[in-house]
């Protein structure tokens, strides 16, 4: 101490492989593995270990996580933790939101379901009522809309369906119009160092936020701000940098640049506006076939009156 901030880069101390943040993607990702292994195959012994992740996570008194963060992205010397480590519960909602892919399963019984969605409940109180969550929310930047998606996928686990439509229809003006300028670039996140990484980052939230939007009837997809600022407009600037092969990205970026990791925005876009351009940057990706979007956001048909031949997915000839 005293903690020099320096933006893009993250403490060692904070990332040791059993970190709280590490640990919590880890839950998210190993729950939706096995909940869709379950729902797949039927197969006991894959729910049986989501089950068993959730209580542990959840609902086990000896070991149960306190519906808050409070705590979060803590700083020695400085604060306890801040309203900006919100954005680590990513983990925490994939985990419950799987639980519902578990639902028939002798392992995860209705009594651990309503116990969950208690502590959910709980959890998207503290989101939208502490002074952290309050904060949080103002966040004009990528903090902002994965606090949104966040809020919203929770609000639609639980049913709470006129939260859900709230939120996502104030993302137009809040966040669509605030966080893209109308030829597309975010510049909130391109003035970062991993100026890449921030836009893809948003760009996720925001795709996955108008994939939810679209069940309580918002369409995020297809609005667009009195001076042309659309989620649209964010992809099309950025397919350039992710189709192959990508021209060279020319904004600040101080690590190596993931182009699959912006694969499920172009899929879904593709669904989206009926186009087939974005499928075509998705199938132009290597190692795209082996991702699991392919069962999670199984590519779009198109006619042969409209586009060449796509690869085939997984599963067909």
């Amino acid at each position: 101490m005293p903690y020099v901030a320096r933006d893009g880069r993250v403490n060692p101390e904070a990332r040791h492989g059993t970190s709280d943040p590490e640990q919590v993607e880890r839950l998210g990702a190993m729950t939706k593995q096995l909940a869709l292994a379950y729902y797949l195959t039927g197969r006991e012994k894959y729910a049986a270990h989501a089950a068993t992740c959730l209580r542990v996570w959840f609902l086990d008194p000896a070991t149960r996580m306190t519906p808050h963060m409070e705590y979060a992205q803590a700083v020695p010397g400085v604060n306890d933790g801040r309203a900006i480590g919100i954005i680590e519960a990513g983990g925490i909602v994939e985990a419950i939101d799987s639980a519902g892919l578990l639902t028939g399963s002798a392992a995860w019984t209705t009594d651990d379901d309503v116990a969950l969605k208690h502590w959910a409940d709980d959890f998207l109180d503290w989101l939208l009522h502490s002074e952290n969550g309050k904060n949080e929310a103002k966040q004009p930047q990528n903090h902002g809309t994965m606090y949104d998606l966040r809020v919203v996928r929770l609000a639609l686990v639980l049913n709470r369906t006129e939260l859900a439509r709230e939120i996502a229809e104030a993302a137009k003006e809040r966040r669509i119009a605030v966080q893209i300028e109308p030829d597309g670039r975010q510049p909130l996140e391109l003035r970062r160092t991993k100026s890449f990484n921030y836009s893809r980052l948003n760009l996720r939230g925001l795709s996955a936020l108008a994939s939810l939007a679209e069940q309580v009837d918002i369409d995020l997809w297809h609005y667009e701000s009195t001076d042309g600022r659309s989620i649209r407009k964010a992809i099309d600037f950025m397919q350039p940098y992710v189709k192959t092969p990508p021209v060279d990205w020319p904004y600040r970026q101080i690590v190596e640049i993931n182009r699959i990791e912006l694969a499920p925005v172009f899929r879904l876009a593709a669904h989206a506006y009926s186009d087939v351009n974005y499928e075509e940057v998705v199938q132009s990706l290597p190692g795209i076939e082996r991702e699991s979007l392919q069962l999670t956001y199984p590519a779009p048909k198109f006619s042969s009156a409209t586009t060449a031949p796509l690869l085939s997915h997984p599963g067909e000839p």
